[in-house]
Protein backbone atom coordinates (compact mmCIF):
# COMPACT_ATOMS: atom_id res chain seq x y z
CA UNK A 1 0.00 0.00 0.00
CA UNK A 2 1.22 3.50 -0.62
CA UNK A 3 1.91 6.24 2.15
CA UNK A 4 1.80 9.01 -0.35
CA UNK A 5 -2.00 8.86 -1.62
CA UNK A 6 -4.15 7.44 0.62
CA UNK A 7 -4.89 4.17 -0.92
CA UNK A 8 -3.64 3.02 2.44
CA UNK A 9 -6.69 3.59 4.11
CA UNK A 10 -8.56 0.00 4.10
CA UNK A 11 -11.86 1.55 5.01
CA UNK A 12 -14.23 4.24 4.15
CA UNK A 13 -14.46 4.91 8.09
CA UNK A 14 -11.73 6.05 8.67
CA UNK A 15 -11.42 8.34 6.10
CA UNK A 16 -11.81 11.58 8.11
CA UNK A 17 -12.10 15.19 7.75
CA UNK A 18 -8.11 15.99 8.42
CA UNK A 19 -7.39 12.77 5.85
CA UNK A 20 -9.62 14.28 3.33
CA UNK A 21 -7.91 17.76 3.85
CA UNK A 22 -4.64 15.97 3.50
CA UNK A 23 -5.07 14.78 0.43
CA UNK A 24 -7.13 17.20 -1.55
CA UNK A 25 -3.63 19.62 -0.32
CA UNK A 26 -1.45 16.52 -1.92
CA UNK A 27 -3.45 16.33 -5.46
CA UNK A 28 -3.38 20.69 -5.22
CA UNK A 29 0.08 20.61 -4.96
CA UNK A 30 0.80 18.03 -7.42
CA UNK A 31 -1.80 19.63 -10.02
CA UNK A 32 0.29 22.56 -9.53
CA UNK A 33 3.58 20.98 -9.99
CA UNK A 34 2.12 18.84 -13.38
CA UNK A 35 1.11 22.34 -15.05
CA UNK A 36 4.53 23.52 -14.64
CA UNK A 37 5.43 20.42 -16.37
CA UNK A 38 3.45 20.39 -19.36
CA UNK A 39 4.84 24.48 -19.79
CA UNK A 40 7.86 23.06 -19.85
CA UNK A 41 7.19 20.68 -22.43
CA UNK A 42 4.72 22.86 -24.31
CA UNK A 43 8.11 25.43 -24.58
CA UNK A 44 9.56 22.56 -26.10
CA UNK A 45 7.22 21.20 -28.04
CA UNK A 46 7.16 17.69 -26.70
CA UNK A 47 4.64 15.01 -26.73
CA UNK A 48 4.39 13.99 -23.61
CA UNK A 49 2.31 9.89 -22.92
CA UNK A 50 1.99 8.66 -19.87
CA UNK A 51 1.20 4.84 -20.69
CA UNK A 52 -0.84 3.12 -17.53
CA UNK A 53 -1.50 -0.05 -16.80
CA UNK A 54 -1.64 -3.30 -14.64
CA UNK A 55 1.76 -4.81 -14.38
CA UNK A 56 3.03 -7.24 -17.54
CA UNK A 57 0.46 -5.81 -19.49
CA UNK A 58 3.33 -4.91 -22.13
CA UNK A 59 4.45 -1.28 -21.66
CA UNK A 60 8.06 -1.77 -21.84
CA UNK A 61 7.84 -4.18 -25.20
CA UNK A 62 5.17 -1.33 -26.68
CA UNK A 63 7.87 1.12 -26.35
CA UNK A 64 10.55 -1.57 -27.90
CA UNK A 65 8.50 -1.96 -30.71
CA UNK A 66 7.84 2.15 -31.13
CA UNK A 67 11.26 3.09 -30.78
CA UNK A 68 12.31 0.33 -33.67
CA UNK A 69 9.68 1.54 -36.01
CA UNK A 70 10.15 5.37 -35.53
CA UNK A 71 13.40 6.19 -34.77
CA UNK A 72 13.95 7.22 -38.38
CA UNK A 73 10.99 9.91 -37.64
CA UNK A 74 11.23 10.77 -33.93
CA UNK A 75 13.62 11.60 -30.93
CA UNK A 76 12.20 9.84 -28.22
CA UNK A 77 12.80 9.42 -24.56
CA UNK A 78 11.49 7.56 -21.58
CA UNK A 79 10.83 7.97 -18.28
CA UNK A 80 10.15 4.25 -16.58
CA UNK A 81 8.46 3.91 -13.12
CA UNK A 82 8.55 0.57 -11.11
CA UNK A 83 9.03 0.26 -6.93
CA UNK A 84 12.73 -1.25 -7.75
CA UNK A 85 15.47 -2.41 -10.30
CA UNK A 86 16.11 -0.60 -13.54
CA UNK A 87 15.02 -3.71 -15.49
CA UNK A 88 12.43 -1.93 -17.92
CA UNK A 89 14.79 1.05 -18.19
CA UNK A 90 17.96 -1.23 -19.55
CA UNK A 91 15.71 -2.30 -21.94
CA UNK A 92 15.04 0.62 -23.40
CA UNK A 93 18.94 1.77 -23.09
CA UNK A 94 19.91 -1.25 -25.02
CA UNK A 95 17.60 0.42 -27.86
CA UNK A 96 19.75 3.66 -27.81
CA UNK A 97 16.98 5.72 -26.05
CA UNK A 98 17.67 7.90 -22.94
CA UNK A 99 15.52 6.02 -20.20
CA UNK A 100 15.08 7.83 -17.10
CA UNK A 101 14.36 5.32 -13.90
CA UNK A 102 12.63 6.32 -10.93
CA UNK A 103 12.09 3.71 -8.47
CA UNK A 104 9.45 5.31 -6.12
CA UNK A 105 9.78 2.52 -3.24
CA UNK A 106 6.42 1.92 -1.82
CA UNK A 107 4.67 4.35 -3.69
CA UNK A 108 2.36 2.52 -6.29
CA UNK A 109 2.32 5.76 -8.70
CA UNK A 110 4.28 8.37 -10.34
CA UNK A 111 3.58 11.81 -9.40
CA UNK A 112 4.60 15.22 -10.35
CA UNK A 113 7.28 16.02 -8.81
CA UNK A 114 8.92 12.59 -8.98
CA UNK A 115 8.80 13.42 -13.17
CA UNK A 116 9.85 17.08 -12.56
CA UNK A 117 13.05 15.97 -10.92
CA UNK A 118 13.83 13.56 -13.87
CA UNK A 119 13.13 16.30 -16.27
CA UNK A 120 16.77 17.36 -15.28
CA UNK A 121 18.64 14.54 -16.44
CA UNK A 122 16.51 15.08 -20.23
CA UNK A 123 17.42 17.05 -23.04
CA UNK A 124 13.99 18.35 -24.61
CA UNK A 125 15.30 20.92 -26.97
CA UNK A 126 15.59 17.80 -30.01
CA UNK A 127 12.95 15.80 -28.58
CA UNK A 128 9.83 14.44 -30.26
CA UNK A 129 8.17 12.46 -27.91
CA UNK A 130 8.58 11.71 -23.72
CA UNK A 131 6.94 8.62 -22.88
CA UNK A 132 6.20 8.27 -19.25
CA UNK A 133 5.77 4.42 -18.27
CA UNK A 134 3.85 4.93 -15.41
CA UNK A 135 4.14 1.86 -12.26
CA UNK A 136 1.66 -0.95 -13.03
CA UNK A 137 -1.47 -0.29 -11.18
CA UNK A 138 -4.81 0.21 -12.49
CA UNK A 139 -5.97 2.44 -9.32
CA UNK A 140 -3.74 5.59 -8.14
CA UNK A 141 -1.93 6.25 -11.43
CA UNK A 142 -5.30 7.60 -12.68
CA UNK A 143 -5.87 10.31 -9.58
CA UNK A 144 -2.30 12.32 -10.53
CA UNK A 145 -1.93 14.51 -13.52
CA UNK A 146 2.31 14.35 -14.66
CA UNK A 147 2.03 16.90 -17.08
CA UNK A 148 1.26 14.81 -19.66
CA UNK A 149 -1.13 15.67 -23.04
CA UNK A 150 -2.29 11.86 -23.66
CA UNK A 151 -3.02 8.88 -21.09
CA UNK A 152 -2.62 5.54 -22.91
CA UNK A 153 -3.84 2.22 -21.22
CA UNK A 154 -3.05 -1.12 -22.17
CA UNK A 155 -5.53 -3.82 -21.34
CA UNK A 156 -3.58 -7.20 -21.72
CA UNK A 157 -6.01 -10.21 -23.28
CA UNK A 158 -4.71 -12.06 -20.18
CA UNK A 159 -6.44 -10.04 -17.80
CA UNK A 160 -10.13 -10.92 -18.18
CA UNK A 161 -12.15 -8.16 -20.48
CA UNK A 162 -14.06 -6.66 -17.53
CA UNK A 163 -11.22 -4.44 -16.50
CA UNK A 164 -13.09 -1.33 -17.79
CA UNK A 165 -16.19 -2.11 -15.68
CA UNK A 166 -13.68 -3.29 -12.31
CA UNK A 167 -11.29 -0.06 -12.74
CA UNK A 168 -13.80 2.82 -14.56
CA UNK A 169 -11.46 5.67 -12.72
CA UNK A 170 -8.32 4.45 -14.75
CA UNK A 171 -10.15 4.06 -18.31
CA UNK A 172 -12.43 6.89 -18.09
CA UNK A 173 -9.38 9.29 -17.88
CA UNK A 174 -7.57 7.26 -21.03
CA UNK A 175 -7.44 8.97 -24.50
CA UNK A 176 -6.59 5.72 -25.81
CA UNK A 177 -6.71 1.84 -24.73
CA UNK A 178 -4.70 -0.47 -26.71
CA UNK A 179 -5.33 -4.25 -26.08
CA UNK A 180 -2.80 -5.97 -25.99
CA UNK A 181 -1.14 -9.33 -26.89
CA UNK A 182 -3.53 -9.97 -28.94
CA UNK A 183 -1.60 -13.13 -30.54
CA UNK A 184 -3.02 -14.85 -27.33
CA UNK A 185 -6.73 -14.93 -27.93
CA UNK A 186 -6.69 -17.91 -29.62
CA UNK A 187 -6.11 -19.57 -26.34
CA UNK A 188 -8.44 -17.65 -24.20
CA UNK A 189 -12.13 -18.16 -25.00
CA UNK A 190 -13.11 -16.83 -22.52
CA UNK A 191 -12.14 -13.21 -23.10
CA UNK A 192 -14.42 -11.45 -25.37
CA UNK A 193 -13.20 -8.17 -27.41
CA UNK A 194 -16.61 -7.20 -27.78
CA UNK A 195 -17.08 -7.14 -24.01
CA UNK A 196 -14.52 -4.76 -23.56
CA UNK A 197 -15.92 -2.31 -26.27
CA UNK A 198 -19.42 -2.59 -24.57
CA UNK A 199 -17.34 -1.45 -21.49
CA UNK A 200 -15.65 1.60 -22.39
CA UNK A 201 -18.90 2.64 -24.08
CA UNK A 202 -20.74 2.29 -20.45
CA UNK A 203 -18.66 4.50 -18.99
CA UNK A 204 -20.22 7.70 -21.54
CA UNK A 205 -17.03 8.27 -22.89
CA UNK A 206 -15.56 7.96 -26.80
CA UNK A 207 -12.65 5.82 -25.50
CA UNK A 208 -10.72 4.85 -28.72
CA UNK A 209 -9.64 1.07 -28.45
CA UNK A 210 -7.12 -0.39 -30.70
CA UNK A 211 -5.91 -4.36 -30.75
CA UNK A 212 -2.19 -4.73 -30.96
CA UNK A 213 0.62 -7.50 -30.16
CA UNK A 214 4.25 -5.65 -29.95
CA UNK A 215 5.74 -9.26 -29.89
CA UNK A 216 4.06 -10.57 -33.29
CA UNK A 217 3.94 -6.70 -34.65
CA UNK A 218 0.05 -7.11 -35.10
CA UNK A 219 -2.08 -3.86 -35.24
CA UNK A 220 1.10 -1.90 -34.82
CA UNK A 221 0.50 0.22 -38.24
CA UNK A 222 -2.77 2.30 -36.22
CA UNK A 223 -1.08 3.06 -33.14
CA UNK A 224 1.92 4.13 -34.63
CA UNK A 225 -0.36 6.75 -37.29
CA UNK A 226 -1.78 7.45 -33.86
CA UNK A 227 1.10 8.65 -32.44
CA UNK A 228 2.32 10.48 -35.63
CA UNK A 229 -0.84 12.18 -35.50
CA UNK A 230 -0.35 13.22 -32.20
CA UNK A 231 3.01 14.82 -32.65
CA UNK A 232 1.76 16.76 -35.29
CA UNK A 233 -1.17 18.02 -33.58
CA UNK A 234 0.92 18.67 -30.57
CA UNK A 235 3.73 20.70 -32.70
CA UNK A 236 1.06 22.91 -34.18
CA UNK A 237 -0.58 23.75 -31.26
CA UNK A 238 -0.84 27.27 -29.53
CA UNK A 239 1.82 25.93 -26.86
CA UNK A 240 2.33 29.50 -24.97
CA UNK A 241 0.30 29.02 -21.68
CA UNK A 242 2.28 28.36 -18.52
CA UNK A 243 5.52 30.03 -20.35
CA UNK A 244 5.50 32.64 -17.80
CA UNK A 245 6.28 30.06 -15.03
CA UNK A 246 8.89 28.67 -16.20
CA UNK A 247 11.73 30.83 -14.75
CA UNK A 248 12.60 28.32 -11.56
CA UNK A 249 12.02 25.09 -13.20
CA UNK A 250 15.71 24.30 -13.15
CA UNK A 251 16.06 25.68 -9.81
CA UNK A 252 15.22 22.66 -7.66
CA UNK A 253 11.58 22.01 -6.18
CA UNK A 254 10.38 25.04 -4.48
CA UNK A 255 6.82 24.60 -6.04
CA UNK A 256 6.12 21.54 -4.18
CA UNK A 257 6.49 20.44 -0.24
Amino acid sequence: MCDTCGCGITSPNEQTSATVTVLRNLLSENDHQAEHNRAHFDKHGVLCINLMSSPGSGKTALLEATIDALRPELSMAVIEGDLETENDAERIRAKGVTAIQIATGTACHLDARMVHRALHQIELAHLDVLFIENVGNLVCPASFDLGQHRNVTLLSVTEGDDKPAKYPVMFRASDLVLLSKTDLLPFLDDFQPANVENNLKALAKEIPLMPISAKKQLGLHDWLNWLRHEVQHNRSAPNLQGFENLEGFHEGHRHVA
